[in-house]
């Protein structure tokens, strides 16, 4: 399972960087790297995640205010503001789902497309039934009477299979086109949602995806 990358935001590296000295040896070794030159882009959320769950224990709050830093800063809320989730990711475009008109609307033409199939089958067969029946009252030969019904219930399967896609054609070109509302592009280069605050405390939320996170003084939950 891939690891999920936050992006390292300006504000971030600056309130870990004075961290290496205060952290416990583990967690330091893991975050020097993303504080040294060349910084990289992403920073593992687990890591952002540790650090924060460190500066609300007690050895942690003590090691903060005796270097003159705020616990605060290092919430999840704090530590993610501003950021992009994955950035280095290329999510697929967000169809969103259909509404109860438009699934409605579907299941009806779904019947009467199945009403129209029927309706043909039974055209052909009918046709052709009745013109070898209509045959054989004039004295015809059984293979001439085979022939002609034959022929008939192909001209009304070519009829109603013309009359069909020029049902389904201006039935495709009256049905309303679904917009996607949401891209991939759109969602790495601006638009965001705001995670909820308790789930990030306690871990990676259901169903992340990409988007930058927004500081605010409440957060929403995300559905």
């Amino acid at each position: 399972m891939s690891v999920l990358n936050i992006s390292l935001e300006p504000h971030v590296l600056e309130i870990l960087t004075p961290l290496p000295p205060l952290l416990p040896p583990e967690v330091a070794t893991k975050l020097r790297p993303y504080i040294s030159q060349p910084l990289p882009p992403t920073i593992p959320y687990p890591l952002l995640q540790s650090i924060s769950q460190w500066s609300r224990t007690p050895a942690g709050e003590a090691a903060l205010h005796s270097a003159s830093l705020e616990p605060q800063s290092y919430s999840m809320v704090a530590l993610l503001a501003g950021s992009v989730t994955s950035p280095e990711r290329k999510f697929p475009a967000y169809i969103p789902e259909k509404s109860a008109e438009e699934a409605a609307a579907l299941k009806t033409a779904e019947r009467k497309a199945i009403t129209s199939l029927v309706n043909a089958l039974l055209s052909i067969v009918g046709s052709g039934f009745a013109t070898y029946w209509a045959a054989g009252r004039t004295g015809w030969k059984n293979e001439w009477q085979v022939l002609c019904s034959l022929f008939v219930a192909a001209v009304v399967a070519i009829s109603e299979a013309v009359l069909y896609l020029i049902w389904d054609s201006r039935r495709s070109d009256a049905r309303p086109r679904r917009k996607l509302k949401v891209s991939a592009k759109k969602r790495i280069e601006g638009e965001s949602e705001v995670i909820d605050a308790s789930r990030l405390e306690h871990g990676i939320p259901r169903g992340l995806r990409q988007r930058t996170l927004k500081t605010s003084n409440s957060v929403e939950t995300v559905s």
